[in-house]
């Protein structure tokens, strides 16, 4: 299964910029090339982290992450979304890949750089679920429904994303802003 939506692929710019404009794949590949350097305005950071399957660690470890992303500035503008979906598709590998066993983890993985935005991967040890099958929430007779509403979100507020390995896996992009762009999600 390979699921993915994606977003600014093509167009006049795509040429010039290695990674941003590249495939959430080609950026993972090309991540092992992101390294620490002295300057903040340069710096690359990866952050590895495992959680228990609880919805308690949720919080935390998104929180460590977005601290990072905004000490290096490599979403620029687009915090909110970005933590809003990482809360979102952690929550999901919580929820649904360890039905809140805290004996199961959850693995996060994330890339960050100026140049290239931020790219995130969020694996569970679930059975997974294949995205197109999800109802849409915002057909009528989901509206007034509590829950639900996790896929749709993340897939609005990234540049990228994929399902992977039967949907136990989530891979994320954010590209950064070009000057002068605005922030809107």
């Amino acid at each position: 299964m390979n699921s993915s939506r994606s977003k600014k692929e093509n167009g006049p710019e795509a040429g010039k910029e290695r990674l941003c404009a590249a495939p959430v794949d080609a950026v993972l590949k090309d991540c092992d090339e992101w390294v620490e350097t002295g300057d903040p305005a340069q710096a690359a950071a990866k952050i590895e982290i495992t959680i228990p399957g609880t919805v308690e660690a949720v919080g935390p470890a998104v929180e460590h992450i977005m601290k990072k992303v905004k000490e290096i500035g490599c979403i620029e503008g687009h915090e909110f979304e970005v933590e809003v979906a990482l809360l979102e598709a952690a929550a999901n590998a919580v929820e649904h890949g360890c039905g809140g066993d805290s004996a199961k983890q959850v693995s996060m993985w994330a890339a960050c750089c100026p140049e290239c935005g931020l790219l995130v991967v969020i694996q569970d040890p679930g059975d997974g679920f294949e995205p197109s099958q999800l109802p849409n929430p915002v057909d009528g007779e989901n509206l007034l429904k509590t829950h639900g509403r996790g896929v749709w979100l993340i897939n609005r507020l990234m540049d990228e994303v994929r399902y992977e390995k039967r949907g136990t896996e989530v891979r994320m992009h954010k590209r950064p802003n070009k000057k002068g762009e605005k922030s809107g999600g």
